[in-house]
């Protein structure tokens, strides 16, 4: 399960940080402000795979 899990967690966490850089393009976001941008997104969705890591580890 890992084997599948912990790559696919990396691809994800990528897609979700271009996503994140076209977010800050379109919407104008000053550049002092990007990286509390980016450290929050990605804090929560490190939150969200390890949480349902778990969730289907112990299901």
């Amino acid at each position: 399960m890992t084997v599948y899990f912990i790559p696919l967690a990396v691809i994800i966490l990528f897609l979700i940080n271009q996503l994140t850089s076209r977010l800050c393009v379109q919407r104008e976001i000053p550049e002092e402000k990007q990286p509390s941008v980016f450290r929050t997104i990605n804090v929560l969705i490190t939150i969200l795979l390890i949480s349902s890591y778990f969730e289907v580890l112990f299901t």
